[in-house]
This record gives C-alpha cells, structure tokens and sequence, in this order.
C-alpha cells in the first residue's frame, strides 16, 4: 500500500510542469543546496488550498528561501492582500528577501526571528496559515497561530509525517524527541474539538478548519 502511494505521488509530480523561470531556479537551488522546500504535489495542493479560500492576509512560519512564500505572496497579491512569513536563519532570510524582488511582490511583510516569540507579536488576523518550520515546535507554532486565525480559515501543516518516521516502530535516535512530539501534536489535534484531517501525500499534510 505505501510503495502504491509512492508510486502514486511520483505519477503526480511527472505530472507538474513548472513553467515559471523563478520557481525553476529555486528548486535547483534548494536540490543542490540541500535545502528543504514543499514538494511539487505539496506546493499544488497548497496554492490550491489558499486560492479557493479567497486567501487575503496570510502567515507563513518559516520562509527559508521563499519557494513556498512567493507562491502564498502571489495569491494574496491577487486578493489584495499580503503575506506575513517568519525565518530564523539569516542566511536563509536574505536568499528570501533577494527571491521576493525577483518576484516583484511588494506584500510581503518578511520577518527575522524566532516563530515562538515573532507570532506572539502580531496583532493581525489571518485568512491562511502556513506552518513548515522546526517540527519538534509544531505545537507550539500552531496555539499561538490558531488565536490569530480567521473564522473559516485554514492552517496548512507541511511535512508532518516526517518522513514516515511518525508511523514507523523504528525511529533514527537523532530524531526520537521530534518524532515523539509530531505524534503527541497529532494525537492532540484529533482528540481535541478541532476540525482537522491528515492527508499522506507528500511528506503529510495536517489541514484544520476554524
């Protein structure tokens, strides 16, 4: 069921054909940099997902080179709207700043700091959320956002099965404190009276609905 799955996920990304000189640029970046960015499904179902929401101001906790953030900029661009996203490593911070002016997006509130604390200065609202930063801190990315969150809006949460690690018995000893709290965050959003879904593409995708 899983190799289908992969399988599956491959057939869809052969499928994506990314035109946009910009975005190319950035995934061959991220490929030879090692830098970890949403996957082409992810990056899909995440325009998606903002665009049928009529997303219009959205917060984005780690930018890291401004794939994913020049994606959500656009959509809140054509709403009139603006994006708001957190990064933590300078270096990462400057590639993003230099990648949004490529993109000639003027809405981007881009920040420098740790997401704990920055989202904890914010009083905006938001329409979308988009989490992809440290996961062992995913819990605490989404208590703080979910106050700022918009009635009917959505929380995105990339890569939350971990690279399969979360339903795997046999967990690499560097990654079993963050394992163990992906699987406690997991376990307390469908315990608690959130309206949530968890879907396997990707590396996992958590969706809640306020």
């Amino acid at each position: 069921m899983l190799e289908e799955l992969k399988e599956a996920n491959n057939y869809i990304i052969n499928q994506i054909e990314e035109k946009d000189i910009l975005l190319l640029e950035m995934e061959e970046y991220a490929k030879e940099n090692r830098v970890p960015i949403v996957t082409k499904d992810v990056a899909e179902y995440l325009k998606f997902m903002a665009k049928m929401n009529k997303s219009k101001d959205i917060l984005e906790i780690g930018t890291a080179i401004g794939y994913s953030g020049t994606i959500l900029g656009r959509v809140a661009k054509e709403n009139s709207g603006k994006l708001t996203t957190i990064e933590i490593n300078e270096e990462m911070y400057d590639l993003a700043k230099g990648n949004f002016k490529k993109a000639k997006l003027d809405n981007i509130n881009l920040i420098f700091g740790d997401g704990k604390e920055e989202i904890g200065k914010l009083e905006d609202e938001y329409d979308f959320i988009f989490i992809d930063a440290a996961k062992g801190q995913y819990k605490s990315f989404f208590d703080k956002s979910y106050e700022l969150l918009k009635k009917d809006g959505i929380i995105f949460i990339d890569n939350i099965l971990f690279r399969g690690f979360v339903y795997k018995e046999e967990t690499p000893k560097r990654y079993k404190t963050m394992i163990k709290r992906l699987r406690e965050f997991i376990s307390y959003l469908y315990k608690s009276d959130f309206d949530f879904v968890l879907q396997p593409f990707g590396d996992g995708i958590g969706l809640v609905r306020k």
